[in-house]
C-alpha cells in the first residue's frame, strides 16, 4: 500500500457512515483529507469527531454546476471517493417514480458527475462505493441492485478512458451506519442479528471494513477497474 502522506483526499460523503470512517483511516495515514457533504451542521459534527484535522466543503452532488465548480477552482486530487447517497427502496410496483428518479440522480448521476468533472494528479484514483445488491439483488430492492450494478459499471468503464488514473469500487454489505436508523430499535437489532447468524464471518460489517477496503484501493497502484466485494460472505449464502 502507498504512503499518503499529504496526499490530498477527498471523500464525497464524509460526514457519516463508510464516508466518514473512510476520511478518518485516510487523515490517521497522513493525508490531508476534505469532506464533503450536502450539509454544513454535519460536515462540522464530523470534523470534530476525527482525531486528525479536516477539512470541509459544502458540496450537493447532485447540483451539476456545483460539481463543476468546485473541482474547477481547487488544486487536483491525489484521491478521490464518493459514497454519498440519498435512496428510498422498495418493489418496482410501489416504489413512487419519483422516489426511483431521485435515488438514482444521488447514487448513480452523483458519483457520474464527480467522474466527469474531477481533476486528478497523476496516479491519482477515484473509487467509488457501490453495494452486494449489484451481486445479490433482492425482490423488495431491485432499483438498488440496478443503480450497485450501474456504479461498477461505470468504474470500469471509467478505468478505460481516464487512464493511467485509476477507478475501481467497492461493495459493501450489510454495515452499521445511520441509514438503518430510519428503523426501530428493535427492528434493527432483529435485523442485525439475523443477518449476522446467516455471514459465514458470523457479523455484520462496521464502517471501518469498508474504509480499509478502500485504502487498499487507492494505495495499490496495480489496482484499476476493480470491483471489491467486502460484505462478509454474503454472496455465497
Amino acid at each position: 500500500m502507498s504512503d499518503f502522506q499529504d496526499a490530498r483526499v477527498l471523500v464525497v460523503g464524509g460526514s457519516s457512515g463508510i464516508g466518514l470512517a473512510t476520511a478518518a483511516a485516510f487523515a490517521a495515514a497522513g493525508a490531508q483529507v476534505t469532506i464533503a457533504s450536502r450539509s454544513a451542521d454535519k460536515l462540522a459534527a464530523a470534523a470534530t469527531s476525527i482525531a486528525q484535522p479536516v477539512a470541509a466543503a459544502v458540496l450537493d452532488t447532485a447540483d451539476e454546476a456545483a460539481v463543476e465548480a468546485f473541482f474547477a477552482a481547487g488544486e487536483p486530487w491525489d484521491h478521490v471517493i464518493v459514497s454519498a447517497a440519498q435512496t428510498r427502496g422498495g418493489p418496482a410496483r410501489q416504489l413512487p417514480m419519483a422516489d426511483a428518479y431521485a435515488a438514482m440522480n444521488s447514487k448513480f448521476w452523483g458519483a457520474y458527475r464527480v467522474a466527469r468533472a474531477v481533476r486528478l494528479r497523476e496516479g491519482g484514483s477515484l473509487t467509488l462505493v457501490s453495494g452486494q445488491a449489484s451481486q445479490r439483488p433482492r425482490g423488495n430492492s431491485v432499483l438498488q441492485g440496478a443503480i450497485n450494478s450501474a456504479l461498477e459499471t461505470l468504474a470500469r468503464g471509467l478505468a478505460l478512458e481516464l487512464a493511467p488514473l485509476r477507478v475501481n469500487c467497492v461493495s459493501p454489505g450489510t454495515i452499521d451506519t445511520p441509514m438503518w436508523n430510519r428503523l426501530a430499535d428493535d427492528a434493527r437489532r432483529t435485523m442485525f442479528e439475523q443477518t449476522a447468524q446467516r455471514l459465514p464471518v458470523g457479523r455484520i460489517g462496521r464502517p471501518d471494513d469498508i474504509a480499509r477496503a478502500v485504502l487498499y484501493l487507492a494505495g495499490n497502484g496495480f489496482a484499476t477497474g476493480t470491483v471489491l466485494l467486502c460484505e462478509g460472505g454474503s454472496v455465497l449464502v
